[in-house]
């Protein structure tokens, strides 16, 4: 199963976003209850972790707070993969989204808030994962995966 998602931002409804990582943590949960492999992509709206956020962008704001986080991770739990951290373990640099002032996106000054979360099976068939960062002219760069066969 492929599943596109936007998770609001939570600037607006905070508590909002968090009902909303929770229906989609039970959804995901009985995508794989039922047998079913699944792919979740898309803007997240959250970073994952400090690293996924550049030193000069960190703060205690939305998109970086802790009950966010942890919902993130039950959302992983052991049934999917960050696909793109997974490939690249040790890049500090991950990022996916750039404010649109100060050329942060050239500097790639950003925050990783896009992601392509899989079912291990098909995580294991991963040939390549890249965001597109000179993409476009949205401040968000596509995360782009391929798989083998």
């Amino acid at each position: 199963m492929l599943a596109s998602v936007y998770v609001p931002n939570g600037g607006k409804d905070y508590p909002a976003k968090l009902e909303f990582m929770r229906k989609l943590g039970t959804w995901a949960r009985r995508v794989h209850d039922d047998g079913a492999e699944l792919v979740l992509c898309g803007d997240i709206n959250i970073a994952r972790s400090e690293r996924d956020v550049h030193p000069a962008e960190r703060k205690n704001v939305i998109g970086q707070l802790p009950e966010e986080r942890a919902l993130l991770e039950e959302l992983i739990d052991d049934q999917l993969v960050d696909v793109h951290r997974a490939r690249e373990p040790d890049n500090d640099r991950l990022f996916t989204w750039w404010a649109p002032w100060r050329k942060m996106r050239e500097r790639n000054i950003g925050w990783r808030l896009d992601y392509i979360l899989a079912s291990k099976p098909i995580a294991s068939r991963v040939a390549s994962c890249a965001v597109q960062r000179e993409f476009g002219t949205s401040d968000h760069g596509p995360v782009v995966m391929t798989t083998l066969p």
